[in-house]
């Protein structure tokens, strides 16, 4: 997705190399849902054992929390340039901040941004310690975003994503629902431990997926301070293609498939490629009121 040349970002949302100093216990909510059922999976992929690192400790996260380094001076020339993560998330936090911040007062929500943490190989959070391997995740406790600049290099090399500027932004606005669901309450449905095709867990991820792509249609009306010009240009079918294929990479099955280990959707706790690609598609189609995977019949 294509930032207008002269944007100027107006958000203190994203920060570089800081993190919490959490407890443990808490839940971190992913691409891939619970932060230790994460690790499940990116150890079944990656080959290693990485549930080691999930929180074991019961304590309560920690109030003193670094902030890092706010990330400033990004324009929207920076955030084009495909080596450049760090304006790009930048560029989008700011396209998201306008977007649903407009969506909840629309609908009588009190709102307020989450925070988008850039970090190098690991992380303290409030919902415990993190490293690359678990992937892009939200922690409730921070109501911060944690993001693993290396992340996008690896859909691409080793997921198999195509990984275009709007899917890195699709996983990013895929967390920033979860931001979403967590002040309005939905987060607080998810049953811990539950798993299947039409779990809670699998709904949540789901309407994560919704809310990025209600945000993907509405980006391009978003504008900013300087003569109220659009930050964003409309997606082309390329890029949008870019964003389904993303979340077709992260559905339980295929993520499955890569790990040798067989199809058993009774531990899906995301959902399928099928499925993620369905409501990315729906919220992009029909908006955040088509979002509510609670009550649908299936998902």
């Amino acid at each position: 997705m294509t930032f207008r040349g002269d944007a100027n970002f107006d958000t203190s949302t994203v920060s570089r190399g800081g993190g919490g100093r959490g407890g443990g216990g808490a839940i971190a909510v992913g691409g891939g849902g619970i932060l230790t059922l994460i690790l499940v999976l990116a150890s079944m992929f990656f080959g290693v054992d990485l549930t080691g690192l999930a929180p074991q400790d019961a304590s309560p996260p920690s109030q003193g929390q670094s902030q890092g380094e706010e990330v400033t001076g990004c324009t929207g020339e920076d955030a084009n340039d495909p080596a450049n993560v760090t304006c790009r998330m930048e560029g989008g936090a700011d396209s998201m901040s306008r977007f649903w911040t407009e969506t909840a007062s629309a609908n009588g929500i009190e709102y307020a941004d989450p925070r988008v943490m850039l970090f190098d190989r690991q992380v303290e959070t409030g919902c415990g310690a993190a490293t690359s391997a678990v992937g892009p995740f939200y922690c409730p406790p921070d109501q911060a975003i944690y993001i693993d600049s290396t992340f996008f290099q690896q859909m691409r090399e080793q997921f198999g994503a195509s990984g275009g500027s709007l899917a890195q932004l699709y996983v990013l606005a895929h967390e920033w629902g979860h931001h979403v669901q967590n002040i309005t309450g939905q987060l607080e449905r998810v049953q811990q431990g539950d798993s299947g095709p039409q779990s809670s867990a699998v709904r949540s991820e789901l309407q994560a997926d919704c809310y990025a792509g209600a945000w993907i249609a509405g980006a391009s009306q978003t504008t900013d301070d300087d003569g109220g010009a659009p930050v964003l240009v409309e997606p082309t079918q390329q890029e949008m293609n870019d964003a389904l294929n993303a979340a077709h990479t992260i559905g339980d099955d295929a993520l499955q498939e890569m790990g040798g280990g067989g199809v058993n959707p009774e531990s899906w706790t995301h959902g399928s490629s099928e499925q993620r690609m369905n409501w990315l598609a729906r919220g992009f189609n029909e908006g955040v009121g088509a979002c509510d995977t609670w009550n649908a019949p299936e998902v």
